[in-house]
């Protein structure tokens, strides 16, 4: 089977995101129709040359993810060899970017797979051992904490959300590579989120199982850069638990210490990301990184705002803000930076303690992007990825549907351009 793009390229709004989209489009009608060779010739244009071809190939080698780990019979893909013919002066470049494409698709994948894992498997201590296992693969420094660390380090606000589950919690700290600045990564891992004693209603429930896919980005990040072995410092921080309602949960009107120091005074258990991230964030921050990046899945006023285009961006550093905005406009994973205004942190503010845990209805995922810059110390350089509409999909079958992956592709984008890597 052998197809052009000739006519697309022509088109006088054809562009990248429109390439990656008919790419995505050919390669699961070549399966449906049972197609074992594939032939695709891409235009002489702007949207598949330079830096856009590791884009094209992350595309192609990501699009025929499935996960069937649960079927009694897996689905056996039918398309097994892929010729892309570039424009002409264009087969060095889409050598080179070629083997940045498979490390991050190997990143896409690990990432989905863990989102994708359901609850009953994929509890905290289950995550942890999966970040043991990569570590131990990749040549990682690893840590776990368990609860009674974690007691230690004063570390409440994981403590208190996991307190109603069976599956107690963990925070993995992983460290790799070499240099003087550090770049940090902290990824929310709620394996499963039932709202707690602020228990959310039924419908759609079942999605709670993706509100791991921070904790699963960071992972499928750590994936990509330890393949690549990409210069640089890097940390990584996971905190993992349930949400259940219990006679040990956590209630609406506690009082929680989280590490750094600071009190949360309790108004809803739902509110319950911004809790494991508090401690995370401080442990992160406490060890001085140059930059410092969380991805989360924290707000439904994300999607609100946003829908599934993109993901919100706070930071207070408008360099850093300019570098990820300019990496998610080339890598397709496209960022839309919000307001950190200082009313948003007041609102924060508790009544019986430093801060609460909810804020004012209007500016929902403001409020809790401002909840968490009380936990970062002294970094100037951080920023919060609230990625709760773009980190899995819901409708449709095969490609549309199930944890993407989001924000692997964007850091390695982001990367590659600091260190002038390609």
């Amino acid at each position: 089977m052998q197809v052009e793009v000739h006519g697309l390229g022509r088109r006088a709004n054809f562009d990248e995101r429109r390439l990656a989209k008919w790419l995505a489009e050919v390669l699961h009608t070549a399966g449906r129709e049972g197609r074992r060779d594939l032939t695709i010739i891409l235009p002489d244009h702007l949207a598949a040359r330079g830096r856009s071809s590791l884009r094209v190939l992350t595309q192609l080698l990501t699009s025929g993810y499935r996960f069937d780990r649960f079927r009694s019979k897996n689905s056996s893909a039918t398309l097994r060899k892929i010729h892309l013919l570039p424009s002409m002066g264009e087969d060095e470049n889409y050598g080179e970017a070629l083997r940045l494409a498979r490390a991050i698709s190997r990143g896409v994948r690990v990432s989905r797979d863990l989102g994708n894992t359901p609850p009953n498997q994929a509890t905290p201590e289950w995550m942890a051992e999966q970040a043991v296992g990569l570590a131990a693969k990749r040549g990682l420094d690893c840590q776990v904490l368990l609860p009674e660390e974690m007691q230690e380090m004063g570390m409440g606000g994981i403590l208190a959300v996991g307190s109603g589950s069976t599956h107690p919690p963990r925070l993995v700290r992983l460290e790799w590579g070499e240099g003087e600045e550090v770049i940090s990564f902290v990824g929310k891992g709620v394996t499963f989120d039932t709202g707690g004693i602020s228990i959310k209603p039924s419908a759609a429930m079942e999605e709670m199982k993706y509100d791991k896919c921070g904790a699963c980005t960071v992972l499928g990040i750590a994936q990509t850069l330890a393949e690549l072995g990409l210069p640089g410092r890097y940390r990584a921080y996971i905190p993992l638990v349930e949400n259940m309602p219990d006679g040990g949960s956590y209630r609406p009107s506690d009082i929680v210490r989280c590490h750094n120091g600071k009190t949360v005074e309790i108004l809803n258990t739902d509110a319950e990301g911004r809790m494991i991230l508090a401690d995370a964030l401080a442990w992160a921050a406490s060890e001085k990184p140059a930059t410092l990046v969380e991805f989360s899945t924290l707000t439904g006023a994300t999607v609100v705002a946003l829908g599934h285009q993109a993901a919100a961006l706070y930071t207070p550093d408008q360099p850093l803000a300019g570098e990820l905005l300019e990496a998610g406009a080339s890598s397709g994973e496209r960022l839309w930076r919000m307001p950190l205004w200082p009313e948003f942190a007041e609102d924060m503010k508790g009544t019986h303690a430093d801060l609460r845990n909810l804020g004012s209805r209007w500016g929902g995922a403001n409020n809790a992007a401002a909840f968490l810059g009380h936990f970062v110390g002294r970094t100037k350089r951080w920023a919060h990825l609230d990625i709760a509409g773009t980190a899995y999909r819901d409708s449709g079958e095969g490609l549309a549907s199930g944890a993407t992956g989001f924000g692997v592709a964007l850091i390695l984008d982001w990367l590659l351009r600091r260190t002038g890597r390609f």
